[in-house]
């Protein structure tokens, strides 16, 4: 028996050596192959441990950035965490200090704890099956800007069963509370520092699933969304969607959503504040809107389904504005 336990436990030792050099190799192939397609792909160092029953991967000083898309991260250090007898369960740690680009910015992220889990299929592209994602006091800040903030971030996607890349994705953010030049931006005066309801639950079908692709090569692009609910309180203001949407290969969406909004003329008034709309329309918009709730019995509250269709968003038979184009950069 004790000569069949060390055999075993030798075994072992020999599986996670081979395994760990192995899992070395593939992130420095990975590494290597988007430095050879442009992209600035660097770490400092790249080290894996959690003997016997992980590989614990610890990428340090880490640097990625596509040139194609203008996005990039930076981060002092990025943890990736797979059991050893189930690598298709990965668990993904970040730090406490991160920078994104974007083809428009950069912020800095700040928070106190940030981790995933997320389980692929077997034997694929790292085929996303379901994922949770936490964030304790999370602090996002535009550069040279103060952050938004919340106490906690948490996210949840998971696949449809029978589907191929229909995802569930659920959000909320608890405490949320907009940056002071928010605020000031949209006249926020009177209104609490923190949002009282921040979520969203939709599902999204997308024209392929999510896999290592979506990082290598370009984004799955969304075809469709249903939206259960979203929402935001804030104060005396409350807004509410819901409805399905269908969408093109331009990105341009076709369907209906149900606004619900409570103090709706104040929203207007942040609107305008915030220069996402002129005066002179939102005085258009207004006196339509009085009539649609008047008739329907509370002067502060909207109920009312918005068209998309022909590029345009309608209410009614009267277009209001271009409908935005839903794709990923």
């Amino acid at each position: 028996m004790l000569i069949a336990i060390l055999v075993a436990a030798g075994l072992w030792a020999g599986y996670w050596v081979v395994g760990s050099r192995g899992v070395k190799s593939d992130y420095s192939d990975w590494f290597d192959a988007r430095r050879a397609e442009g992209w600035s792909a660097d770490y400092s160092d790249l080290a894996v441990r959690g003997f016997p029953n992980r590989f614990d991967t610890t990428f340090t000083d880490l640097v990625l950035a596509d040139p194609t898309t203008g996005w990039a991260w930076q981060a002092p250090f990025f943890q990736v965490f797979r059991l050893s007898y189930k690598p298709n369960h990965v668990i993904a740690i970040w730090p406490d200090q991160q920078l994104i680009a974007t083809p428009g910015d950069k912020f800095d992220l700040s928070s106190a704890r940030m981790q995933a889990s997320l389980v692929t299929d077997p034997k694929s592209n790292l085929t996303l099956n379901r994922a949770n994602l936490v964030a304790d006091t999370l602090q996002i800040a535009q550069r040279g800007h103060d952050a938004t903030t919340m106490t906690a971030l948490h996210a949840a996607v998971q696949r449809q069963v029978g589907e191929t890349a229909l995802y569930r994705v659920a959000l909320a953010a608890d405490d949320l509370a907009p940056s002071s030049r928010f605020r000031t931006l949209v006249q926020s005066d009177g209104l609490p520092r923190t949002l009282s309801a921040f979520s969203a639950d939709l599902q999204v079908g997308f024209d392929r699933p999510w896999d290592l692709s979506a990082i290598e090569q370009s984004r799955p692009q969304p075809r469709r969304i249903d939206v259960k609910l979203a929402e935001a309180k804030w104060g005396d203001l409350e807004l509410a969607l819901a409805g399905e949407l269908d969408i093109d290969d331009q990105g341009r969406p076709k369907g209906r959503l149900t606004v619900k909004a409570r103090n709706w003329r104040e929203m207007l008034n942040m609107a305008v504040a915030a220069e996402a709309i002129s005066q002179g329309f939102a005085d258009q918009l207004e006196s339509g809107l009085n009539l649609i709730a008047g008739l329907a019995g509370n002067p502060k509250t909207l109920d009312i389904p918005l068209d998309f269709r022909r590029d345009l968003v309608f209410l009614g038979p009267v277009p209001i504005g271009a409908a935005p184009l839903l794709r990923l950069r």
